[in-house]
């Protein structure tokens, strides 16, 4: 196994860190690794916010599901889908632009994600640690107040980096699913009832598959940020109308 595809396998989220600060240098690398990324039509269809503000720290650590790390974090960076920049080009050079529409904004989600992607893979190489905070999607009005943003630019990510502390080191990464319930052939095959519990019983720890998965719903996807984080993408995805 080759160095890159064993980063690939190892790296886990990392929520406690060090006080060690990340050099600049390494900053830099892992935002021109970021850059470097593959993108739709070489448009680069997002903008990388770096908030190094305390007080915009501890707004997005209250404003993301009240999670006090990312204030401590080395290195935050929000991956921003950026429809705005070249719709504005556009209208500069006397083009006739259409509004963006639902389409560009998924394209933009993309190249957004597959940047934060390239940054965590430079930052794993480079022994950082890393951790993906979906809940930049939710609070939108709060989301968009901090970070000054407007019309045609969306919040895909967060990313806080920090050097790991010993005990996250040793932490266990969680297990993934098997990859002959994730790889299928030619075209979707929807899952049987057996397909399914045979796919995800290996979560449930203590056995009872029923009372796991009913949790896990209620946890996860009935819960109040999922609901709110539909609330806010909706809410935005009304000005691509």
């Amino acid at each position: 196994m080759n160095e890159t595809i064993r980063q690939l396998y190892e790296r886990k989220s990392v929520r406690v860190f060090t006080d060690q600060p990340i050099d600049e240098t390494d900053v830099q690398a892992i935002l021109r690794a970021a850059a470097m990324a593959p993108t739709a039509g070489n448009q680069q269809l997002y903008t990388i916010l770096r908030v190094t503000d305390p007080a915009l720290l501890s707004r997005l650590a209250e404003s993301c599901d009240h999670q006090p790390f990312i204030a401590k974090g080395m290195l935050v960076l929000v991956f921003c889908a950026d429809c705005l920049k070249w719709y504005d080009a556009f209208r500069d050079a006397g083009c006739k632009p259409r509004k963006p529409g639902p389409g560009d904004l998924l394209l933009a989600v993309d190249d957004a994600l597959i940047a934060a992607q390239n940054a965590v893979i430079a930052a794993e190489s480079l022994g950082i640690g890393s951790c993906y905070i979906g809940d930049i999607m939710e609070n939108m009005e709060t989301q968009r107040d901090i970070l000054g943003l407007p019309e045609y630019v969306f919040p895909a990510a967060l990313l806080v980096f920090g050097y790991p502390t010993e005990q996250q080191k040793e932490r266990k990464k969680p297990e993934r699913l098997d990859i002959q319930y994730i790889v299928q052939e030619n075209q979707y095959r929807r899952k049987d009832s057996a397909e399914l519990r045979e796919m995800f019983c290996g979560k449930a720890a203590d056995g009872d598959y029923e009372s796991w998965m009913r949790a896990f719903c209620q946890r996860k996807y009935n819960s109040y940020f999922a609901k709110e984080m539909s609330r806010s993408v909706s809410k935005y995805l009304k000005q691509y109308e």
